[in-house]
């Protein structure tokens, strides 16, 4: 288990170094000159010039790339463009409204999703399951920033229970962390409660059909025992999968959910740079979000070891 696990974090240094490639190929072989949209358009020759030169624009490609990835191994992924700020420190300040954000919405969608799943395979072909799977198709047909729009006029506009926008950390209080952060999280875990849903529901179909689960039930044994121990158990694999691939969802969905809610997470800051054209906050961005997809993939075969002792690394 160490050698497999050793193996895969160093399989993970090549796909971060093509990421980061092509991540550095971003401010060179996209239209337009990063000097020039700083300088803005009442800018110089000369100020353009200059701007080139505080970059290192006019040095040779392999110079800049060599440094740049100098600089990575140091954990210094440059400086913004516009702000003037280290992008180390922008992400990090960011980081706190999406990890929030992620953290409730993989908690909301798990504990709706999974039980719905089961219920559908369960009473398959039943007016629930019809129900179940009508719900799950709404869910990934609805947009999600009409959703979020949606829920801030009934609950905040029309009802009025709840603050239209913005975040509060959990220094201001739980009531207040959660009167701010739950709508935004509903929005963004309809779509990933009909991923999770959906695989709950065939998955279980498939096991419920075996003949272990018929001679649990010829046993005599409780109905939820024969679906929470016996059957979701062994249907859990492709689960786990989808809720790690689900994990794009929630990362795209992020970038509109923070936009339409005013959350100043690392989705503002994506829209934000990309409105700028501020290459090494995306540069930054883009490697985070690689980095923890390499290492979600990496945790979630782990995990298939223990729910399958059939499985040997």
């Amino acid at each position: 288990m160490t050698r497999y696990i050793l193996g895969r974090l160093l399989a993970t240094i090549p796909v971060l170094g093509v990421v980061a490639l092509f991540t550095f190929a971003l401010l060179h072989f996209t239209p337009g000159d990063p000097a020039a949209i700083i300088a803005g358009d009442h800018g110089t020759a000369e100020d353009i010039a200059a701007i080139r030169i505080k970059l290192g624009l006019e040095r040779p490609l392999y110079v800049q790339l060599g440094i740049w990835v100098g600089n990575l191994a140091q954990g210094d992924l440059g400086t913004s463009l516009f702000s003037d700020h280290s992008v180390t420190s922008l992400i990090i300040s960011r980081m706190e409204p999406t990890i929030a954000l992620m953290i409730m919405t993989q908690i909301m969608s798990l504990l709706i999703a999974v039980p719905l799943g089961i219920l559908a395979a369960w009473k398959a072909n039943t007016w629930i399951d019809r129900v179940v799977m009508i719900f799950m198709v709404l869910g990934l047909a609805v947009p999600v920033f009409w959703l979020g729009f949606m829920l801030i006029w009934v609950f905040s506009l029309k009802l009025a229970w709840l603050p239209v926008a913005e975040y509060r950390s959990f220094s201001y209080g739980i009531g207040t962390f959660f009167a701010h952060i739950i709508l935004p999280s509903i929005s963004l875990s309809v779509v990933y409660i009909a991923l999770v849903g959906r695989m709950t529901r065939a998955s279980m179909l498939e096991v419920l059909k075996e003949d272990y689960i018929r001679t649990a039930q010829a046993k005599g044994l409780a109905q939820r025992s024969v679906l929470l121990r016996h059957a979701l158990k062994n249907a859990s694999l492709p689960i786990v999968t989808i809720i790690g691939i689900g994990l794009a969802a929630l990362i795209s969905g992020a970038v509109v959910t923070e936009s339409v809610f005013a959350i100043p997470g690392l989705g503002r800051l994506v829209v934000e740079a990309i409105l700028h054209r501020d290459y090494p906050i995306i540069q930054g961005l883009i490697l985070l979000v690689t980095a923890v997809y390499v290492f979600v993939n990496l945790g979630i075969d782990l995990i298939y070891g223990y729910l399958d002792p059939r499985i040997r690394y």
